[in-house]
């Protein structure tokens, strides 16, 4: 009787542990996409914002399971760093030492349940804030935890 528990016991824990190919079929393995197809995307590379204006900011994010949450940063690029995602080369003043830069990070959350979120909002430039050139990152993470990124070079005059 002993026996038949101990074999029927480890029947159950190696039932337990394997996994069959519709756990890895419903597994979310893909990156979310940022897109500016079919839309008037803003910003993009190179544009030029006044100091006391607005970024009418629209893109749209899609993912073939569930999208989760996207994140807007805007940073100095008084060094003239790069972060790989942009093949445009904007005319840029020369490097500088920041004073009062500009720095905006902010998390969104996108309801439950999208696939394809349009997102479109304004961003206000401080008036007081450094002229110069800035990064405008955009990074949207979908329920599987995959993140997407896209850098893009903008001026504040």
């Amino acid at each position: 009787m002993k026996k038949n528990i101990l074999i029927l016991s480890l029947l159950c824990a190696l039932c337990a542990c394997s996994s069959s190919d519709d756990d890895n079929d419903s597994k979310d393995m893909t990156y979310p996409v940022i897109s500016d197809v079919d839309i008037v995307a803003n910003p993009i590379d190179c544009q030029v914002y006044k100091r006391g204006e607005v970024i009418p900011f629209h893109y749209v994010f899609t993912d073939d399971t569930e999208l989760g949450s996207f994140n807007i940063e805007i940073h100095n690029n008084f060094d003239h760093h790069t972060h790989g995602t942009s093949s445009a080369e904007c005319p840029m003043d020369a490097e500088k030492k920041p004073q009062n830069p500009w720095i905006y990070n902010k998390d969104f959350s996108i309801p439950s349940g999208q696939r394809t979120y349009s997102a479109r909002f304004d961003i206000s430039i401080p008036s007081d804030v450094d002229p110069g050139d800035y990064h405008f990152m955009i990074r949207v993470t979908d329920q599987a935890g995959w993140q997407q990124l896209r850098a893009m070079a903008i001026k504040v005059e």
